[in-house]
């Protein structure tokens, strides 16, 4: 039996009270910005915070010099990022957007903080999306004893440690593994003098789909480029070949790339290009535009709402062209380095999800009682 397990047992062998949020917190809902006594920056006059309903950094709206909470508490979105929940343990001004909860004498903040997490807040579905006072005082959580709440903040704070430094370390990795592919690839397609440079216009053939993006869908035969690293998908395909996919605007403009082989629908905006050359290699150009393509159209697209690319700065785009030879062994030896950067990049997000669940998982057990009776 833990230590956890012994004060339960000593302490509420019986079970554990639940009581509504109303009960065990003091309820309010964020103001209206202080505007007479108001900073953006942080000066030594306006050093109080004033926090809105954003997440992380965003949550901060600007100073003051007076502040509205002054004891720990816990902030919930209630507009916006529904739910959302920010442990606050020094003094501040909420504003519109957000309800503080201040717990009484017999409730640890870190462990309502953690409470209130695992709450599922039902927002009305008609009207404005939000949550009220009388909402959220309605929510029940368990009210331990306090050497119980203890316990269970030190393990979970120390559990989260952990994670986040996991998280840190797998990240470090994957950014590593990043840089040295993109050193070698570079180093690879860096040639001299003697490699011959041809217009990509007279390599391969240029043009866009008739896709638009409402068209796509979550589910479907055929896989749907448009103008992001997002792949949808259609019922329905407009070519069956083997192709390198640009987008032709928007923000990704110059950095988004796919290679296709087989049937596939295209965006009207978005650029297909198909070797027609039998002395290139359609994956040696892939990685060489994911390499430089973005340096070149920076130099040379068309801004203005947004950056394009036109087709004649496709058409006249410089590729070096080795020999057939040279660009197989290129493309097979980034073919590695990218399968290894792949399995990291897939590892990484799946690591960090079977910590988050794991964490989850005894939280969840941690904060679940057996309800003492009435």
């Amino acid at each position: 039996m833990n230590k956890l397990e012994r004060l339960i047992s000593k302490l509420c062998p019986d079970g554990v009270e639940y009581k509504p949020l109303g009960r065990v917190c003091e309820l309010s809902a964020g103001g209206d910005v202080p505007k007479d006594r108001f900073s953006k920056e942080k000066t030594s006059q306006y050093d109080i915070p004033i926090y809105s309903n954003g997440v992380d950094d965003n949550a901060l709206y600007g100073w003051t010099d007076k502040a509205r909470i002054t004891l720990p508490c816990v902030t919930i979105a209630a507009r916006g990022t529904i739910g959302y929940t920010k442990l606050h343990e020094t003094p501040f001004v909420p504003i519109v957007r957000l309800i503080c909860a201040i717990p009484n004498e017999y409730l640890n903040v870190k462990f309502l903080k953690y409470c209130v997490d695992i709450l599922t807040f039902q927002v009305p579905t008609s009207g404005i999306p939000q949550l009220t006072v009388p909402m959220i005082a309605k929510y029940v959580i368990p009210v331990p004893p306090l050497s119980a709440q203890y316990e269970i903040v030190r393990i979970l704070d120390k559990f989260t440690e952990l994670s986040a430094e996991l998280s840190a370390e797998l990240s470090a990795e994957l950014s590593a593994r990043k840089k040295q592919y993109e050193y070698y690839r570079n180093e690879l397609l860096t040639f001299g003098e003697g490699v011959p440079m041809m217009p990509l216009g007279e390599i391969a053939k240029i043009g866009t789909g008739s896709s638009n993006t409402n068209e796509g869908l979550e589910q479907g035969m055929y896989p749907f480029f448009v103008r992001s690293q997002e792949v949808r998908y259609k019922n329905s395909y407009e070519f069956d070949e083997t192709a390198i996919i640009t987008s032709g605007d928007g923000v990704g403009v110059g950095k988004i790339f796919h290679f296709v082989q087989g049937k596939y629908a295209l965006h009207q905006r978005a650029y297909r290009i198909k070797i027609i050359d039998d002395t290139v290699n359609p994956k040696y150009l892939f990685y060489f535009m994911k390499s430089n393509f973005l340096s070149y159209m920076q130099m040379t697209a068309v801004h203005a709402s947004v950056t394009s690319v036109r087709k004649p700065m496709l058409d006249k785009y410089p590729v070096p062209v080795p020999s057939i030879d040279e660009q197989n062994r290129i493309v097979a030896i980034l073919d590695k380095f990218d399968a290894l950067t792949t399995d990291i990049t897939n590892g990484l997000p799946a690591e960090i999800e079977a910590r988050r669940k794991q964490y989850e998982y005894y939280r969840d057990a941690l904060l679940t009682f057996k309800e003492l009776e009435a």
